[in-house]
């Protein structure tokens, strides 16, 4: 895999390609009969363990589900709350929508963003908080930060 970081320093090389593997293969399961835009995600969590997720779109297209909130919510039924990055695969390459960033927010203000070109492996590295400035989150309402057990 090729690719460039932006915003933020570079993670590990090898947890990036990880990632991207597993982004890449979780998109190949994406439900997507509507859009055909499919989407893979990877979250690599504290503990090095990875959680991947696919979008899944329903005819009723509000109950839509984006692969970075399928992967964050499979890493919350699994105890797992402190997160280190996300690679986020589609095809030219997609930032996760403001409904996923804010989601992720919730829990990881700072998670590096590996955004994936599904097409060309072409890579590039975000922080969370470069995609969604000024988020509203648990300090706008004064309560801390979730922890896992």
């Amino acid at each position: 895999m090729t690719g460039k970081a932006t915003g933020m320093t570079a993670p590990h090389r090898d947890q990036v390609d990880r990632l991207i593997r597993e982004a890449l293969a979780a998109r190949q399961r994406a439900y997507s009969p509507y859009s055909r835009f499919r989407v893979g995600a990877a979250l690599l969590d504290e503990a090095g363990e990875v959680f991947v997720g696919c979008n899944v779109e329903n005819a009723s297209y509000s109950l839509t589900l984006c692969a970075e909130r399928v992967a964050a919510v499979t890493a919350i039924a699994a105890g797992s709350l402190r997160w280190r990055m996300i690679a986020v695969a589609a095809e030219g390459g997609a930032t996760p929508c403001g409904a996923c960033r804010q989601f992720l927010a919730e829990f990881h203000a700072d998670l590096a963003v590996i955004v994936v070109d599904a097409a060309s492996g072409l890579w590039s590295n975000h922080s969370l908080r470069e995609l969604l400035p000024h988020a509203f989150g648990q300090d706008s309402l004064g309560v801390s930060q979730p922890q896992s057990d």
